[in-house]
This record gives C-alpha cells, sequence and structure tokens, in this order.
C-alpha cells in the first residue's frame, strides 16, 4: 500500500491538532506538519484551501478535511482504504480540545 501525501495545518500546542499528529504517527504515515500559529503564511494557506478558519485541516492527496479531530482523520482513511486498521495504541488523546479550550460560559445569572 503506498503512502499518501498529507499536508496538515496544525497548532503547535493544542488537543485537536496533537490528536491528528497520533493517529498520522500511529499509521506511521509522512506528513508535513504545517504550523499555522507562528507562520501567518501556512494559516493564509489553510484558509485559502479550505474557505474557514478552524483547525486542524489536514489534506490527504489533494482532498481537504476542514476542522477535524484524529478520529476523523483516522475514519476518512480507514474507509478510503489508505492505511489498514491497527491494534496500535495512538500517543495522545484523538478526539481532545485545546487546554486553553474554555467551556462554553455560564449562563448569566442575576442577584437582586
Amino acid at each position: 500500500m503506498s503512502k499518501p501525501n498529507i499536508i496538515a495545518y496544525l497548532k503547535p500546542q493544542c488537543g485537536w491538532s496533537n490528536g491528528v499528529r497520533a493517529v498520522l504517527r500511529k499509521h506511521e504515515l509522512p506528513f508535513q506538519d504545517r504550523d499555522i500559529i507562528n507562520d501567518p503564511a501556512q494559516r493564509q494557506e489553510m484558509i485559502e484551501k479550505s474557505g474557514q478558519m478552524m483547525s486542524p485541516c489536514v489534506e490527504v492527496n489533494g482532498r481537504l478535511l476542514a476542522d477535524v479531530s484524529g478520529d476523523e482523520v483516522e475514519a476518512y482513511l480507514l474507509a478510503n482504504n489508505l492505511v489498514n486498521p491497527s491494534e496500535r495504541q495512538a500517543e495522545a488523546p484523538t478526539n481532545a480540545a485545546c487546554a486553553s479550550h474554555d467551556p462554553a460560559p455560564a449562563p448569566l445569572q442575576f442577584r437582586r
């Protein structure tokens, strides 16, 4: 099975981005890790390709998967026969928010 060409537009420190990296490493897939935080040109390229600003975005053989988790990337790879199922464990959670991701704000409460 030939390895797909993968470009991953990721944040350096982010739960979602780390989940994508973990899935790609789990399946031993080479990929270009594009830093969208420290390299504005990479972020702009991601936005132009995806039409939106959410990350991670992963391009697999020219097909762009926008705003995805590691689980979604793995499901796509398996569904398209780009990888075989693996019992190997991922090195990080594959469907987790960034540590800095705030939960939904609590509803406003008024005092009398």
